[in-house]
């Protein structure tokens, strides 16, 4: 069923309820909410180099990732949520699951039946969400390669039919090269596609999805070499306070050649800590915003690093709407999802 077909099959209810008449002195109805922004702009897919909504109109998504859910799952909420779709605005949330590190492979029933859970709770407010399946150390995507034909099937198999969704295969390859990052990514996404074949897949770069930059290399080992599939965006991540000119320069020459998606960064250092750099950060929104690159932040926590957006403590009871628990770097995010 395509994309357009799914949505307008989830507007049919609302729609006939609208074409029947007010009876003669029957008060007017409330008016209906807002459309949200998943609602409004239905099945994403790629289009040459940009993301496109089902009208194949180019989309730029804005939003939050949330920390690893083992440590922080508590601040992924309902009330935490409505403040990120409506307060803050947001149209995307990309749902970390790491695989090591206490996560995934610890119990993957538990963590599967907790991302979807999340799922349904972002797309309930009209938002879209980045699957993240967050390989970090080994960074050997192959390592995880069982573990995520697994995952991905399942949550294909539960969520595949939704238009709100896109998948991150490889949150940040590093150690290895390109060649295995793109056999690993030839690999798993026939899984995905044999259960959703409409999906947007996000692939991850080489040398922590720095486009190989943090490994001496650039974009073209990608462009010249890219995976083969359809309906694909490669990642690129920053840490403004660490990577400069090198790196956005790299991100701006493969956004005119590959579909790009930045599905990670941060204002501070590559440890996520440290001060801001809210100038050189400003630049990759800038050309973000110039070639409509998405974005998630790093991250919805209320960690005690800087690029926290929370002010320790605030999780799980809030405050989450407006700024009073927002360190600095949560306000200038927030600002710009705006």
């Amino acid at each position: 069923m395509s994309g357009t077909k799914k949505r307008l099959s989830a507007l049919l209810i609302p729609l006939l309820a609208l074409s029947f008449v007010v009876p003669t002195g029957t008060a007017p109805a409330e008016p209906a909410p807002a459309e949200t922004f998943a609602a409004a702009h239905g099945q994403l897919k790629v289009c040459g180099v940009k993301l496109c909504d089902d009208e194949r109109q180019v989309v730029q998504l804005r939003g939050m990732s949330t920390h690893g859910l083992q440590w922080y799952r508590q601040c992924v909420n309902d009330a935490s949520l409505d403040a990120l779709a409506h307060d803050w605005g947001a149209s995307v949330m990309r749902i970390s699951m790491y695989v090591q590190e206490g996560g995934y492979e610890t119990d993957p029933a538990g963590y599967t039946n907790l991302v979807s859970s999340i799922i349904d709770k972002v797309t309930a407010r009209g938002m879209y969400a980045i699957v993240d399946w967050h390989m970090l150390d080994p960074g050997d995507p192959y390592y995880n390669l069982s573990r995520a034909k697994t995952f991905f099937s399942e949550i294909a198999r539960r969520h595949g039919h939704q238009t709100n969704l896109l998948y991150e295969i490889a949150n940040e390859p590093s150690g290895v090269s390109w060649s295995r990052i793109k056999g690993y990514a030839e690999e798993l996404i026939p899984v995905i596609r044999a259960i959703d074949p409409e999906t947007p897949i996000l692939v991850g770069t080489r040398a922590w999805s720095s486009l190989g930059v943090s490994d001496g290399a650039n974009e073209s080992e990608v462009v010249d070499n890219p995976v083969s599939a359809s309906n694909i965006m490669y990642t690129f991540h920053f840490y403004a306070a660490s990577h400069g000119d090198e790196y956005l320069n790299a991100l701006s020459r493969a956004a005119d050649r590959v579909p790009m998606f930045i599905t990670e960064f941060g204002t501070q250092e590559y440890t996520g800590d440290g001060p801001n750099d809210f100038a050189m950060a400003q630049r990759y929104l800038d050309l973000a915003a110039q070639k409509q690159i998405s974005w998630t932040n790093w991250n919805f926590s209320d960690d005690f690093r800087s690029g926290a957006v929370f002010i320790e403590g605030t999780c799980p009871s809030g405050p989450f709407a407006g700024t009073s628990r927002l360190k600095p770097a949560g306000q200038w995010v927030r600002d710009r999802i705006a």
